[in-house]
């Protein structure tokens, strides 16, 4: 078993369709005991027995951290992605034994903050949901901004306004609605904090208006789990487990590792947190990196690799794993 973080064997209580795309599952404990306690922002690894291979995906748990009695998430199924989303809404239904990781947070709010501006995107909405109950509990300063394709597709929006009114604002793309971020971040009071999570292009475009505008690189917090690339297949060796393993075309470095019964450590699987770095001991052709982790000298560099989400190109590579 590789070392992520600490496994809970759970059952799925509830499958519940927000809307045509987004489905909500709930786990509880087999023995019935308590989750262990989270804060907003964290994730959770959703284990998947796919047939003849076993999926880990990270997903946002979006229920209330006071709530210790389950887990829930919310998932978007992907027509085109590489199949654990449509594992957990084709195959996954109430009873249904799994096994889930602790939680992790990668994307917890700043408690220092005097004031939490949230930008969702999409699907991104998922780990506000916990952190608006954390910060409603406390009396804490928040205000989201939600943008989705439209009003159909935006996740939990009703709910969100019943409870908190004028401190959710609603924007839907096939409306022409959109944040006007300039604006916003313009005239948020010192201290505010601003948390980001969506499609890539929201991330980098609320992280490239506020340096423009001067803001503090510590006040922006983003969360993006990167889904590991297909590619062409590729041989590696690993040093210390004197193993040669093939990677698949849609198989990520990680899962040829995991599959070879040699333990590599991860706690997001989507290139954020930095865990699974690897060293590569040698190598004779091109990286191609696609994490948020290692810096551009250690990517142009050659001695480092994440294997959750990148992958190579060329005759060799060998890994101290």
């Amino acid at each position: 078993m590789s070392a992520g973080a600490a496994k809970i064997p759970v059952t799925v209580a509830e499958v519940t369709p927000v809307n045509e795309l987004v489905t909500r599952f709930r786990f509880v404990r087999r023995d019935g005991g308590p989750m262990p306690t989270f804060s907003g922002g964290a994730h959770t690894v959703v284990e998947m027995n796919d047939q003849d291979r076993v999926r880990r995906n990270p997903y946002s748990i979006m229920s209330d951290p006071a709530d210790p009695r389950g887990y829930s998430i919310s998932i978007r199924r992907d027509d085109t992605g590489r199949g654990g989303s449509l594992f957990m809404h084709r195959h996954v239904r109430p009873g249904m034994e799994m096994v889930i990781s602790n939680p992790v947070n990668l994307f917890a709010l700043d408690l220092r903050a005097r004031k939490h501006l949230l930008l969702a995107g999409g699907i991104g909405i998922t780990p506000f949901l916990a952190q608006i109950k954390q910060l409603s509990a406390m009396n804490g300063n928040f205000e989201l901004h939600y943008s989705a394709r439209t009003p159909s597709l935006a996740s939990y929006a009703d709910e969100l306004v019943a409870n908190y009114r004028s401190r959710v604002h609603i924007y839907h793309d096939d409306r022409g609605e959109m944040i006007d971020l300039p604006g916003l971040l313009d005239g948020q009071p010192l201290g505010t904090h601003v948390y980001v999570c969506g499609p890539k292009g929201m991330i980098a475009w609320v992280r490239k208006t506020a340096a423009a505008l001067g803001w503090p690189r510590e006040s922006i917090h983003h969360e993006e789990f990167l889904a590991p690339a297909s590619g062409k297949p590729f041989e590696v060796m690993l040093a210390r487990s004197n193993k040669v393993i093939q990677v698949g075309e849609h198989q990520s470095l990680l899962e040829a590792i995991e599959a070879a019964g040699v333990e590599a450590p991860y706690l997001c699987r989507g290139g954020a947190c930095g865990q699974c770095e690897t060293d590569v001991l040698e190598y004779d052709g091109t990286f191609l990196h696609k994490d948020h982790w290692l810096t551009p000298a250690q990517c142009a560099g050659g001695d480092k690799i994440m294997p959750c989400v990148s992958r190579f190109e060329g005759k060799t590579l060998v890994l101290d794993r």
